[in-house]
């Protein structure tokens, strides 16, 4: 086993903080290829919408088994293999344009992004402790906020310039380049190994699941991931084949939303020593704000301008929602630093896309009015789950200040 050395740590992290937004460029940089790749496989909207779907669904579903597999066995095979697999996946979509191969191999790329992003999330508590880790756990939703902003940029002028299969070969390469840099540089960070006993296992991740304020957060930030992913979804018909814009047009509105999740994360970190409770309420406060604005406004006229300005609004509020939740989550459990962040991920991944392909079709999402709606029914049911997350994270406060 090659371990990771001491001279090679701050490239190796660099590498881990690189490799955090790979889940996201996987899912949004064919984001504006959506309605090309509809035509070209001669698909419905709902069945090219449906890769991102099952890939999701892959993610998420692939990390309630894996922490435990890369807090028994290590993380740094696990993850070169992982590298190699995506990338093979990738340009096998590209060759062959078929919509179930490119189902099959969207599934494959879900269950080795999960072990690759777990593995890395996994890696700062092997490595870091107190406050440092705590400033790394916050920046792990801004650095994940930089692939919806440049992979749907990159992948609108991709789509532009080349096709559709384009952003497939870059994924391709791209996840190439890592692993080559990753053999040179990386190495095995684990330092504990936890046996792998399926009952001992079993055990962990029930104890987990039973606690109340740790998965009523997961579906907090499921749902709130989620309000993203509709947009994702319904984005780029409503630009390119309501409003009559271009893939780069789709690509700049991602972008936007992109910076504006980051922005939220990023003024999430310069506040992480506010009470959470107040801050939270606020920004869920100003998204109903927005939302019902975007409702009301769309009978008045509706267009690029008035679409984007509001999304830009809703998601900052959204990701710094997210970036709170999200961090309070993965360090709940430290001492299964593995299968705590497996759990985070899995779950997320989970509700989010079932809840967004859900309510993208149930509202048939195709202008800004419909997409106002979704997001209100999201909010509302997220909102009374806060509440419900606020009042067990309370009772636990006051338990552990009580033993202490």
């Amino acid at each position: 086993m090659r371990i990771l050395q001491e001279n090679h740590q701050g490239f190796s992290t660099l590498l881990a903080l690189a490799l955090i937004p790979l889940s996201g460029f996987a899912t949004d940089i064919y984001l504006p290829s959506l309605p090309a790749m509809a035509n070209d496989l001669n698909v419905s909207a709902s069945a090219v919408q449906f890769s991102l779907v099952v890939f999701m669904f892959s993610v998420g579903i692939s990390q309630f088994f894996i922490g435990s597999i890369l807090d028994s066995f290590g993380r740094y095979k696990i993850s070169l293999a992982s590298l190699a697999l995506f990338s093979l996946t990738s340009f096998v979509i590209a060759l062959v344009p078929n919509i179930y191969v490119i189902y099959a191999m969207r599934i494959i790329q879900g269950i080795t992004i999960a072990l690759i992003v777990v593995g890395k999330r996994a890696y700062f508590v092997d490595l870091f402790t107190g406050e440092k880790l705590k400033s790394y756990i916050s920046m792990f939703s801004i650095i994940w906020a930089c692939a919806p902003i440049m992979a749907p940029f990159l992948g609108g002028y991709l789509q532009n310039s080349f096709g559709w299969r384009s952003n497939f070969y870059f994924l391709g390469g791209l996840s190439l380049v890592f692993l080559i840099l990753e053999l040179i540089y990386s190495g095995e960070s684990l330092k504990h190994y936890h046996p792998f006993k399926l009952k001992l296992i079993a055990q962990t991740y029930k104890g987990m699941l039973q606690t109340a304020d740790f998965t009523l957060g997961l579906v907090i930030i499921g749902i709130s991931f989620g309000m993203v992913v509709v947009y994702s979804l319904s984005s780029p018909f409503i630009i390119e084949r309501v409003l009559g814009y271009s893939a780069i047009t789709t690509g700049y509105s991602s972008l936007l939303s992109g910076f504006s999740l980051m922005t939220g994360g990023i003024i999430a970190k310069s506040l992480i020593k506010k009470p959470l409770v107040q801050k939270v309420s606020i920004a869920f406060g100003v998204q109903i704000t927005l939302v019902l604005l975007m409702i009301f406004t769309a009978s008045f006229g509706s267009n690029i301008y008035t679409l984007i300005g509001f999304i830009i609004g809703i998601h900052i509020a959204g990701g710094f929602i997210f970036n709170i939740i999200y961090g309070y989550c993965l360090s709940r459990f430290s001492k299964n630093a593995g299968i705590a962040s497996g759990l985070t991920g899995g779950v997320m991944y989970m509700i989010s896309s079932i809840f967004s392909y859900g309510f993208a079709n149930l509202f048939e999402v195709k202008t800004q009015l419909l997409l106002g709606v979704a997001d209100f029914a999201l909010l509302v049911i997220v909102t009374i789950i806060f509440i419900t997350f606020n009042k067990y994270r309370s009772k636990n406060l006051a338990e552990a200040k009580a033993i202490s």
